[in-house]
């Protein structure tokens, strides 16, 4: 099995490999750069000393994969380290191509080549936090007494109801992508799991080009049982992320500061703003005005200015927007007795939506009206209903958009970099 290049001790035969990241031939003697996943070292061959591996060598280009066998020895002056490697053989794996990308190439470009450009420090570094991230998210739910779920990806019903769904033919049925786990998570808590999580894919059909949405994505889902208020779901949320926030500053604050020039704060409280005030905070902080029509949910830019506001006037880069009225909402959301809002919010992070949350309708029949006010033919939705049919306990969660908080968390322009391989309206290629 390879040997990680940081793994390799001084003056012991091993065989190391890795791409090709720089060759420099200095005619008597011909260093080549490789590197793996952990990092770089340098192979020093002697023109007179290793004749054969010499000539072998000039065969490299950028990106060729190569073994040596030989040994790492002590050289103070090699900047790399302080090691280099003396080979005693050679094998060429492959013989690279001159890359069509670098690291200047716009990302719609290096896209198309998204093997070629991970293969750079900063994007490997992405990735290694992300790992993180999904670990400590899932430690955390975990010693809460969560049960992990995996909920099917294709569904017989759409689970907002809306017509921003995939839909295909599934053995003669029609059938959709889900959009998210939210039914199925729903099913578990009737079928008495109490707390649920998951991690997974979500598809939305939204012809929306901005640098937050995607086609395909990747969100953490979690569902609570006996629950009164959508205040007792925020509260957990705040908890979670700052022990998720604290994980990753304590880890990889210094690299995070180093590489991407940005700092991850741990909130100490996460503001919570009505959406009627947010509203009335745009009108007497910044005179923005918006009509009483249009007082229904935040576009692009509200969700600046109100998260501009939280950082400015509250100190923090969180905030949540609470009480929505119901027409905005998915049908499922609970109404606050008395008001024609709802039990629902979302969370923003440095002016992007994370996550939208809610306590669920759990009561058959109040589920059955409000799925008809929203438009929706029962009928279309009764696979879902017949969860609610046998007795269902009181219950809500989120789903946290995990793409777009590495994005932020980073100051990334865009999720296409901090996910794996990007799908949109105009990509479903590599």
């Amino acid at each position: 099995m390879k040997t990680f290049l940081k793994d390799i001790e001084l003056d012991k035969e091993v065989e190391v490999s890795g791409f090709v990241e720089v060759i420099r031939d200095q005619k008597t003697m011909l260093f080549v750069v490789i590197k793996d996943s952990s990092g770089m070292l340098q192979v020093a061959i002697s023109k007179k000393g290793q004749p054969e591996i010499f000539e072998e060598a000039k065969k490299l280009t950028k990106y060729s994969v190569v073994s040596f066998t030989g040994k790492k020895v002590s050289a103070p002056m090699v900047s790399l380290g302080g090691v280099e490697f003396i080979p005693t053989g050679m094998e060429i794996e492959s013989i690279a191509e001159t890359s069509p990308v670098d690291e200047e190439t716009g990302i719609d470009q290096r896209l198309d080549y998204r093997w070629i450009d991970l293969r750079g420090d900063k994007q490997r570094l992405i990735f290694k936090i992300r790992t993180f991230i999904e670990r400590v998210m899932r430690e955390f739910f975990i010693e809460k007494g969560f049960i992990e779920i995996h909920t099917p990806k294709i569904s017989a019903i759409a689970s907002e109801g809306g017509a921003e769904v995939f839909k295909f033919d599934y053995y003669g049925t029609k059938a959709f992508l889900t959009q998210s786990p939210q039914l199925y998570k729903q099913m578990a808590i009737a079928s008495g799991f109490d707390r649920v999580f998951e991690i997974g894919a979500q598809y939305r059909a939204e012809k929306s080009f901005t640098p937050r949405h995607a086609s395909e994505s990747v969100a953490f889902d979690f569902e609570i049982a006996y629950i009164k208020s959508h205040h007792e779901l925020m509260d957990l949320e705040e908890e979670w992320l700052i022990y998720v926030l604290s994980k990753v500053k304590e880890e990889y604050g210094e690299e995070i500061k180093e590489v991407f020039k940005t700092e991850v704060k741990v909130p100490v409280k996460m503001p919570r703003i009505k959406l009627a005030e947010v509203f009335e905070i745009f009108e007497k902080e910044y005179g923005v005005v918006i009509p009483k029509g249009g007082r229904y949910d935040l576009d692009t830019e509200g969700e600046k200015l109100i998260s501009r506001y939280a950082e400015e006037k509250l100190g923090s880069e969180f905030v949540f927007i609470t009480d929505y009225p119901s027409k905005s909402r998915a049908f499922y959301s609970k109404m606050i007795e008395g008001s024609k809002e709802c039990m629902a919010f979302d969370l923003l992070y440095r002016g992007w939506e994370m996550n939208s949350g809610a306590v669920r309708e759990h009561r058959y029949e109040v589920l059955s009206q409000q799925i008809q006010e929203h438009g929706i033919k029962p009928e279309k939705m009764q696979e879902y209903l017949d969860f609610f049919k046998y007795g269902c306990p009181p219950h809500g969660g989120i789903g946290f958009g995990i793409d777009r908080f590495v994005a932020k968390l980073l100051g990334l322009k865009s999720i296409k970099e901090s996910v794996f391989v990007f799908r949109g309206p105009s990509r479903i290629k590599p």
